[in-house]
């Protein structure tokens, strides 16, 4: 690609999201403990800018046993103070304790179905979708599948999941492909692609 320009979604500007836009968003994550890290970091945006989270990624890591659901689980008042104090997460409760019950909801349906990944993706019928808008149409900020898996995720005790977020999950472990339509990504995400 040395030389020419690579067309890419428009959000993936600067070192940190050029990277995650090339590397990981809209990949078909099947990993329990990383679809965790991506709900996780998801519901940390909130109110706040992508790069931000991205930013602090490693602090997350560090903060929630890399995202390791049971160990996250576990955690009882120190270790949410602990977070609280910590400078690389964001410091906010809500969003903290959230994470601690989404791991204990996430393990109950490890327990129930066996797999977080195939809870995840029977909401798309195991196979990413594939959304044509007209070029120049930005991806939504929900869908209707994206608020009826909001509505089954509070339903199951999760916690910051609503549509929006539930929606950016989908496009960031890849159960929708919603690169741009010029964007190279998007035909290798696409049917025979990755």
């Amino acid at each position: 690609m040395t030389g020419r320009t690579v067309a890419r979604c428009a959000w993936a500007t600067g070192p940190l999201l050029t990277a995650y836009h090339d590397e990981e968003w809209g990949v078909p994550e099947h990993d329990d403990r990383r679809l965790f890290e991506l709900l996780t970091l998801e519901g940390a945006q909130a109110g706040l800018s992508w790069q931000t989270v991205l930013g602090r990624r490693a602090g997350y890591r560090r903060a929630f046993c890399d995202f390791d659901p049971a160990a996250v689980a576990a955690f009882g008042a120190s270790d949410v103070a602990r977070c609280l104090a910590d400078p690389g997460i964001i410091r906010n409760r809500l969003k903290v304790e959230a994470t601690v019950a989404n791991a204990r909801a996430l393990l109950a349906i490890q327990g129930r179905r066996g797999s977080f990944d195939g809870y995840l993706w029977g909401f798309v019928d195991g196979r990413p979708l594939q959304p044509r808008r007209p070029v120049g149409d930005g991806a939504p900020a929900s869908t209707l599948v994206a608020k009826r898996l909001s509505r089954e995720l509070r339903r199951e005790g999760f916690r910051f999941v609503g549509p929006t977020i539930s929606y950016a999950l989908m496009q960031a472990a890849g159960l929708v492909n919603d690169h741009d339509r010029a964007c190279f990504r998007r035909s290798e995400l696409g049917p025979g692609g990755a």
